[in-house]
């Protein structure tokens, strides 16, 4: 069957270049997209009940923009001053970056990995004996928490923001030829804005083995799976089983 529709787990991309604008154009495709989950800032008291005092930490672990957003709004509910001193890891260049939108870059410490945690391993060595926050969602993977152990540091997680079911209810009787999801959650959403929903010839996207997971243990069968050798990303395993569809 043939794809037309597609509907993209995800928000609108901010950026005219996003390779679903150029993948639309190519194909004559219509993308529309709709975050399945979103992201609330817990409440200040939630983080004192966590035994979360700001004040006892050097160092403050980045992973997201998500996290610096949350981290800055909860220092401002709660009337902490962050110290010039204070030192931020960040996983990234865009989440470091990010950053300048709090505190002037060039008058703070900042370290940046290449997309891993273990990118900062050295600069993590030289200050091994200082305390490190880590502000992450209620989600969280393994392998950041897994990494801080092995490295014996003295680190606390500071849950500061809770990832959200969105409601979908607008889109009950709306029908897409592809569906494509980006984490577990996503697939969570869809079963509990629809738990009668029917998979039918509708097509499924995942990407990421976790999201794969989650799509067959919810009985949907995955047509369409990223990152592959030939596909590293989402648009790319799209357009070629795109291309392959509406060729016959």
């Amino acid at each position: 069957m043939k794809v037309k529709t597609i509907l993209v787990s995800q928000p609108d991309p901010a950026s005219e270049k996003s390779p679903y604008k150029r993948l639309q154009d190519k194909l004559k495709l219509t993308v529309h997209f709709r975050p399945f989950i979103h992201v609330e800032g817990v409440l200040a008291k939630e983080v004192r009940q966590q035994k979360i005092d700001f004040n006892h930490f050097d160092n403050v672990i980045l992973t997201s923009r998500n996290a610096v957003d949350h981290y800055f709004r909860l220092c401002k509910e709660m009337r902490f001053t962050v110290p010039d001193s204070t030192k931020y890891f960040c996983l990234s260049e865009a989440v470091a970056y990010y950053l300048q939108k709090y505190v002037v870059y060039r008058k703070r410490k900042v370290y940046v990995g290449e997309g891993k945690i273990s990118d900062l391993e050295s600069v993590f060595k030289k200050f091994e004996k200082e305390t490190f926050l880590f502000p992450t969602s209620d989600l969280l993977k393994p392998d950041v928490p897994d990494f801080l152990d092995k490295q014996k540091l003295n680190w606390k997680r500071a849950i500061l923001y809770k990832t959200v079911v969105s409601d979908l209810s607008d889109l009950r009787d709306v029908y897409y030829d592809v569906l494509a999801f980006f984490s577990p959650s996503g697939i969570e959403s869809l079963f509990k804005n629809f738990p009668d929903f029917k998979q039918n010839n509708t097509r499924i996207a995942a990407y990421g083995n976790s999201t794969l997971k989650a799509a067959t243990d919810a009985g949907l069968k995955v047509q369409i799976k990223a990152p592959t050798p030939d596909s590293p990303s989402m648009t790319m395993a799209i357009e070629q089983y795109v291309a392959k569809q509406n060729k016959s």
